[in-house]
């Protein structure tokens, strides 16, 4: 467990790996296996076959009101409805930018706790950034969330919300574009995914199960981030999801990593790598690494040279992201020659690297900007 300051913000390097006990939301269909939602409508006195009709109402058509569905029968609507489809998001706050086809929203939970979203349509595909965890446990100085320490792990259901509720809006035609799908979701929003590893592994499956199971969303199509939780990403190895790991490693030196991730202390740069590359070897996919490139930090070419040698010749790609900026940070992003000459050392040693293109740092959307600020 983490310790706090008086504030009541984590103490600096502190980890949290178990989130505070608080009561959980009721159960919704989205937390269930098609198995599990047989069985309480079964329970509920109706047909098991209503489950499938319900599951695609919701993962089809993103309707999450029985009251809403004519094809059952009216007297157990009312009942579907409490059973299966509590409340789970609240939103409390929409804010736009790129012309709308970037949309962060920030979500009330049924407990007060906050969560934020991010829609990013583009022109070839749409993406949704999910929370897996109101705050995080995880202390990374550079990120908001992680300074907001950890409120508490969300359920499957409220991850898989998210996706829909994106989900219902671009079928609505609510997003610039006109009518249209999430093709990729990234667990890259509040939280630390692995830690939340049950739920988190629930809502991939909902994600990736073909219709009426769940949204049929392209297992490829879905990336789950870490900080390197080496234990996790043995188990995730093993589920058989062949989803893209990617590892936000900020910085290849053990000295510098134990500062800007603190997850370090406990397992190193070299232990982390090598949990990358089974994950790799086991699914076929190719790793990310995450890089935030902090000014005067941790963008010298002599680091850029180490991380090359370091994951030269392996099934990986170099994701540099451009530091964005958070409120009351002491750091920023670097010069635009630093980074390039970061890019052209990787490049140097065969390793695949793009820039992240910073979508929604204007309304506080990017990378490690989400603090769920009323």
């Amino acid at each position: 467990m983490s310790t706090v300051s008086p504030s009541g913000t984590p103490v600096p390097g502190q980890l949290t790996f178990v989130a505070p006990r608080r009561a959980k939301p009721a159960r919704h269909l989205a937390d269930l296996t098609m198995a599990e939602r047989r069985a309480v409508v079964a329970e509920l006195g109706e047909k098991p076959f209503r489950a499938d009709q319900l599951s695609r109402h919701y993962f089809e058509k993103f309707n999450g009101d029985p009251g809403l569905m004519t094809d059952l029968p009216a007297a157990a609507r009312e009942k579907f409805a409490t059973a299966l489809f509590p409340s789970l998001l609240t939103s409390v706050r929409e804010m736009t930018t790129d012309a709308g086809t970037t949309r962060k929203t920030l979500w009330r939970l049924f407990d007060g706790a906050l969560v934020e979203s991010v829609l990013m349509r583009y022109s070839d595909r749409t993406t949704m950034c999910v929370s897996s965890q109101a705050g995080c446990g995880m202390n990374c100085p550079f990120c908001a969330t992680g300074q907001a320490g950890l409120t508490r792990n969300m359920t499957t259901a409220e991850i898989v919300e998210q996706v829909v509720a994106g989900a219902r809006a671009l079928a609505a035609g609510d997003v610039p574009g006109g009518p249209g799908r999430v093709s990729n979701v990234v667990f890259m929003g509040m939280g630390e995914p692995l830690a939340n590893y049950k739920a988190v592994i629930g809502a991939v499956r909902r994600m990736v199960e073909p219709a009426p199971d769940g949204l049929g969303i392209s297992a490829r199509g879905v990336t789950v981030s870490t900080v390197g939780l080496v234990p996790a990403i043995g188990k995730l190895a093993a589920e058989g999801l062949p989803v893209t790991l990617a590892l936000s490693l900020h910085a290849p030196d053990d000295e510098l990593r134990d500062t800007l991730v603190p997850i370090n202390t406990r397992w190193k740069v070299a232990e982390v790598l090598d949990a990358a590359w089974d994950y790799a070897a086991r699914t076929k996919r190719r790793v990310s690494i995450e890089y935030a490139l902090i000014k005067d930090i941790n963008d010298q070419e002599w680091r850029a040279d180490l991380l090359g040698k370091l994951i030269k010749n392996k099934l990986v790609h170099v994701n540099l992201i451009p530091l964005n900026p958070t409120p009351g940070s002491k750091w920023t992003a670097s010069r635009p020659e630093d980074e390039r000459a970061f890019v052209r050392r990787l490049e140097y040693h065969g390793v695949p690297v793009t820039v992240r293109d910073t979508r929604g740092r204007e309304i506080d959307g990017a990378c490690g900007q989400l603090a769920a600020a009323e």
